[in-house]
């Protein structure tokens, strides 16, 4: 088996058998060894202070550093085109619920209540409703419809983005005032006629609904939120 042998500088003595003890070095250690024999041992000195003062600054301020990826993770996962179109959508829930209240259903009257705070609830429960889908509220199929003790009629359906194939879609089940003192004076402002169904001049919106969520392009289980 052939010997290994060190080779030196050209003009020096020939080459000798290297010692078996001696172990190679890596490319790493290699640059390693050759920087620091080229550094004066004052510069590497201070370079060495200088690394050891960094890392001891990094882990003095370990805590701020984490709370900075924290608020870096949350506003990654921020989109400002998706709150513009939220406002946008629960506008258009609010006009089709008024435009429902002049056809016969149960939303019949000549002025619907609808409460800032239902139409406030509804656009925070939309936007946790998308946050897990590919194409987030873009891709929502809306059912609006109006509960009345055990019958659930369908005022309408909204698309969000009629271009795009609906990947979700959302049964936003609302309700009736039912508590207070509202309930018990509307039947007094009712209009009615032989010839015509009984109008009511007002009607005013719970601000409690339900929702129900499924999925169109998985076969899970309906999810229902009571909001």
């Amino acid at each position: 088996m052939p010997e290994l042998f060190a080779y030196t500088d050209i003009g020096s003595s020939p080459p000798s058998p290297v010692d078996s003890s001696d172990r190679r070095l890596s490319w790493g250690k290699l640059v390693q060894r050759l920087t620091d024999f080229s550094t004066p041992a004052s510069s590497r000195s201070m370079e060495s202070g200088s690394n050891n003062s960094s890392r001891s600054d990094l882990s003095d301020s370990g805590s701020d550093v984490s709370s900075d990826l924290c608020a870096f993770n949350e506003d990654l996962f921020y989109d400002p085109m998706e709150e513009t179109l939220l406002k946008e959508v629960v506008d258009l829930i609010a006009r089709s619920l008024r435009e429902a209240k002049d056809t016969d259903c149960a939303l019949r009257c000549t002025k619907l209540l609808i409460p800032d705070k239902l139409l406030e609830h509804i656009g925070q429960e939309l936007l946790h409703l998308a946050a897990s889908e590919p194409c987030g509220l873009r891709g929502a199929l809306i059912d609006l419809c109006v509960e009345q003790g055990d019958v659930c009629e369908s005022m309408g359906q909204l698309s969000v983005d009629p271009y795009l194939v609906p990947t979700f879609q959302l049964a936003l089940v609302l309700r009736l005032e039912s508590g207070g003192l509202w309930p018990k004076i509307q039947g007094l402002f009712s209009t009615k006629s032989p010839s015509t169904p009984v109008v009511r001049q007002a009607i005013k919106l719970s601000t409690g609904f339900r929702v129900i969520k499924k999925k169109l392009y998985s076969s899970e289980d309906l999810l229902i939120e009571e909001c």
